[in-house]
């Protein structure tokens, strides 16, 4: 399995959208740096067929250190969360089991 890249993305708008390479990288940045501005903003991302971006805050509570085994407080923190939306998730399962 290989890994979807930023510069994939703009090859692509390039290649498809005949944008040249700074329009592409530019229509790239703008999209994510509005999806990055939007949740330090606190609101909800909703990209219809595709999914939901949020913040969740999340509570202090004790852990533990790997290497030692050591108890470690993991301070609260605010963190990303995304959930696909149904139409993505079936055409993803479709394609994975269509193979």
């Amino acid at each position: 399995m290989s890994t979807l890249t930023k510069s994939d993305m703009i090859e692509h708008l390039m290649n498809h959208l005949n944008l040249t390479r700074q329009e592409g990288r530019c229509l790239v940045e703008n999209f994510f740096d509005e999806l990055s501005e939007s949740l330090i903003d606190g609101k909800e991302v909703k990209l219809s067929g595709f999914g939901n971006f949020e913040l969740k805050d999340k509570n202090s509570r004790p852990g533990r250190n790997p290497k030692t085994g050591e108890p470690v407080a993991v301070s609260a923190r605010r963190v990303v969360t995304f959930k696909t939306g149904q139409k993505f998730r079936q055409q993803v399962d479709e394609r994975l089991f269509d193979q």
